[in-house]
């Protein structure tokens, strides 16, 4: 099994349900994709370092999964880029 971590940054404008309701969407896309989620991190509500899409904050997320194929990872790349409520996202793959 290959491991991922993923980090995600969503909108600081959102209210704690949404936020959570973000958070779980991501998390489905991982599991329906036969990813199994190995830890989840909420950093909480951070300063940026630079302004992102005219936010100076937001609320930071870590997720860290593994998964045999890479459907999981490509699935929510392409839907955490679209997502209007993801500031930014990067998935980093973890040493073997």
């Amino acid at each position: 099994m290959k491991k991922y971590e993923v980090m995600f940054i969503v909108k600081p404008t959102l209210s704690e349900e949404e936020v959570n309701a973000v958070l779980n969407k991501y998390k489905k896309v991982l599991t329906d994709n036969k990813a199994s989620i190995t830890g989840e991190t909420d950093m909480g509500q951070r300063e940026l370092a630079y302004e992102i899409k005219k936010f100076k904050s937001g609320h930071y997320f870590v997720l860290n999964f593994e998964t045999e194929n890479e459907n999981s990872v490509n699935e929510f790349n392409r839907l955490a880029t679209i997502d209007a409520d993801i500031v930014r996202h990067l998935i980093t793959k973890v040493g073997e």
